[in-house]
């Protein structure tokens, strides 16, 4: 199944707020809370931010369009890691991060996560990027899989603040051709 996968505009930060709220805690572990779910929805994830990050020349924001509403999302970021312990473990400079890829799990299985990954690492070669990063949850194995899967690998480990518990991630990377 072939996706439609273009930048993102600065309409889309509702929608893109929407579909956060909808996708963010299934990669949360078992354990969040929902009142850490809901303040980091609130304070990185809210429509208000979602235009900020639209309007950052140094962010590109992948949207899945449906003709509808928006099924998924990824964010880059292209500037060094500001976490000491990922800039530490990077091999691949200069690196975009992967900091968000999103799909609506109506759309699971569909090859649309792939597609949008694709696109995605596409975006930051053609960025002028040695290499992609990004943090995975520790304990969320499928996503783990999925980004095995699409050529990433481990090479470090950060913290991850989520409302008011820290959590684990892993520092996956992986060279771009």
């Amino acid at each position: 199944m072939t996706h439609t996968i273009r930048k993102a505009t600065a309409d889309d930060a509702g929608p893109l707020a929407a579909l956060a709220a909808v996708t963010f805690p299934l990669a949360c572990p078992p354990s969040s809370s929902p009142s850490d779910i809901a303040a980091h929805l609130a304070n990185t994830l809210s429509e208000a931010h979602f235009a900020g990050y639209l309007a950052d020349p140094d962010i590109t924001v992948l949207v899945i369009d449906a003709d509808g509403p928006l099924t998924g999302y990824s964010l880059l970021v292209d500037r060094p890691a500001a976490d000491p312990d990922v800039s530490s473990a990077l091999t691949l400079v200069p690196s975009v991060e992967i900091s968000k890829c999103y799909v609506h799990p109506d759309y699971h299985g569909l090859g649309a996560a792939a597609e949008l990954m694709h696109v995605s690492l596409e975006a930051a070669a053609a960025a002028g990027a040695a290499g992609a990063w990004l943090g995975v949850n520790s304990q969320n194995a499928r996503a783990i899989r999925f980004y095995e899967k699409s050529g990433f690998r481990k090479v470090g480990t950060k913290s991850f603040r989520l409302g008011s518990t820290v959590e684990h991630d892993f520092v996956l990377e992986r060279p771009l051709l």
